[in-house]
């Protein structure tokens, strides 16, 4: 299946829409992280996880809820997420004036839950993702509220596009782009505004070991799922990979390359000992990807890494710490 990319001035549009409610999150040069590859690299940082809610997800639900009319708006909205994705739903419900009924698994972090509470939102508790989306579904079918997909679809992706066009337009040239992967909602957006924009700029996927959905989809050519989610980096623990996502990153990124959570571990301790910044597991994934399988590829370049979300609460965030072996 052949899908078209949101074009760089549907992106735009939605920039100037999405500016009162939303932060241009700074990006800034990582001269720590430099030093601990000699310099040989030049770093530059994404700091997405500045945005409102602690996550780049708002982009993507409100990108969705803008388009809903006054008797969806009247409906409501429902969302399936282990956490920032119901956040954020919750947060864009409110600023459009609806309501939402979000699905959370039950391991999901209590803290995340009351964030979503204190945004307005209902929350909904499931024994697992897969059954999360079931009632998810019937929610929709029964309230007629409007599902908000937490990573597939054209708005979602347009959503997150424009995090790739404020980093071309805060850095300007540069290299590589390295961005997580989850479903692909945000990998599919930033990769594709950043080809238009960048053409020549390498583009890398991360993944965890335990969420490979992307790496089976690339490899097999449609999208596949996984039977269980196996990483501490639950946001990016998507099930499966979806078409619209799924051929949007097939399209523009260049290579996939997976970690594991020590290396996430030690990415955190990394950032907060470099940069003096606590980030949840998934955030430190681009920063494992560049010091772990992509060390020593990079020399003389100009490297930005995505850092997408801080939503941790403070005992998860001291027992990774604890595990982490650097």
């Amino acid at each position: 299946m052949n899908v078209m990319a949101p074009a760089i001035d549907d992106v735009r549009h939605l920039q100037q829409r999405l500016q009162e409610r939303l932060v241009r999150t700074p990006v800034v040069r990582c001269r720590s992280l430099e030093d601990r590859l000699a310099g040989a690299v030049e770093i530059h940082a994404k700091l997405e996880f500045l945005q409102q809610t602690g996550t780049f997800k708002p982009r993507g639900a409100l990108s969705v809820m803008l388009q809903l009319d006054d008797v969806q708006l009247k409906a409501g909205v429902t969302a399936v997420s282990a956490g920032n994705h119901a956040i954020a739903t919750a947060f864009a419900a409110r600023a459009v004036g609806t309501s939402a009924k979000v699905v959370m698994t039950k391991t999901a972090s209590p803290v995340r839950m009351q964030a979503c509470r204190s945004y307005g939102a209902e929350v909904v508790l499931a024994d697992d993702v897969h059954t999360a989306f079931d009632m998810a579904d019937a929610l929709r079918e029964q309230e007629q509220r409007y599902f908000v997909h937490p990573f597939e679809g054209q708005d979602v992706v347009t959503g997150t596009a424009t995090v790739g066009l404020e980093i071309c337009e805060q850095i300007g040239d540069f290299d590589v782009a390295i961005i997580p992967i989850g479903g692909g909602g945000l990998c599919a957006g930033i990769s594709s505004a950043i080809k238009q924009l960048n053409p020549d700029c390498e583009v890398i996927g991360v993944e965890p070991e335990g969420a490979d959905s992307m790496h089976r989809s690339f490899a097999s050519g449609k999208p596949e799922s996984i039977e269980k989610v196996l990483t501490i980096a639950d946001s990016l623990g998507a099930p499966f990979a979806m078409p619209y996502s799924f051929q949007v990153c097939r399209q523009n990124v260049d290579e996939l390359v997976m970690i594991d959570d020590d290396q996430i571990r030690d990415a955190m301790r990394m950032l907060f000992t470099d940069m003096k910044i606590a980030v949840e597991p998934a955030c430190a994934a681009t920063t494992a990807a560049l010091f772990g399988p992509l060390r020593g590829r990079y020399a003389g370049k100009r490297v930005v890494l995505v850092l997408c979300g801080s939503n941790i609460d403070w005992e998860t965030y001291a027992t990774h710490a604890r595990l982490s072996k650097c």
